[in-house]
Formats: structure tokens, C-alpha cells, sequence
């Protein structure tokens, strides 16, 4: 089969991989969120937002709902499932996030986030590659 060795393949396969893997790292960011101690989790949050001028009982429903989201975006990322639909969600996720890091004045974690805000950019960017994904199983029609 000729399709393996064109640099199309190779760019599918480039994002594929990149997509899966961000997908991992965002998934456990998640799951591992639930799995653990949410006490632990809170007390992280207070912590790092102790200094941000926002309202302290914001933080508990936030440290209660993100890692379902960060958990639910990783899955569909992992999978290529709604592949566009998860990776504006993860970008609007990272807005929120770089908001309360900026307002925290918290700029090591801040520059953290603008690796994984150009990640969005570039899988969001190059997504007509995203061969190797359940979207593009769902598009070619072989159920």
C-alpha cells in the first residue's frame, strides 16, 4: 500500500500522535482528579488562588466540576471522537484556567499554560489530519 510512505501519512500520522498523547496528558489530569483525595485537590486550588481576587466560594464547585471536564475532553481527544467540539472546549477550558493563574500573579503556571494553549492551537489548526481518529472512522461510513 503506497498511503503509508507520502507525507500526507506522515501528517496524519504526526497528529494522530500529537492528539493522542495531549489526549492522555489531559485525560489523567482529570482522572486522576477523581480517583484522588478532592480534599487534597481543594486544598491545592485555595492555595494557588489564596492571592487572586476572586471570590473563595467559587472554589469548591470549580474543583468539583473540572476534573469531569478535563477527564471528558482527554477521553474524546484520546478517542478523535468530536475531535473539534473537544478541542474548543479544551481552549475555552485553558482561557478560564490562564485567568485565574494571571489573576493569582502565579506566571510559572501561567507559562505552563500558554505550551498547552498552542497545543490546542495547532491540533485545532491542522485537524483536516485527524485520519486516525473514531470522526474519521464515522465519516468514511464503515460502521
Amino acid at each position: 500500500m503506497q498511503r503509508a510512505s507520502t507525507p500526507l501519512a506522515d501528517q496524519q500520522l504526526a497528529y494522530g500522535f500529537l492528539r493522542f498523547v495531549f489526549g492522555v496528558n489531559i485525560f489523567l489530569h482529570g482522572f486522576s482528579r477523581l480517583v484522588g483525595n478532592r480534599g487534597d485537590f481543594l486544598a491545592y486550588l485555595s492555595k494557588q488562588m489564596a492571592h487572586a481576587p476572586l471570590p473563595q466560594f467559587l472554589l469548591s464547585p470549580f474543583a468539583a466540576v473540572l476534573p469531569w471536564v478535563e477527564a471528558a475532553i482527554g477521553l474524546l481527544l484520546l478517542l478523535g471522537l468530536f475531535t473539534r467540539v473537544a478541542l474548543l472546549a479544551g481552549a475555552a477550558l485553558m482561557i478560564v484556567l490562564m485567568a485565574g493563574a494571571s489573576l493569582a500573579q502565579d506566571w510559572d503556571v501561567a507559562g505552563i499554560q500558554l505550551i498547552y494553549c498552542v497545543i490546542y492551537f495547532l491540533l485545532l489548526t491542522y485537524r483536516e489530519r485527524n485520519f486516525y481518529s473514531c470522526d474519521a472512522w464515522f465519516r468514511s461510513g464503515k460502521l
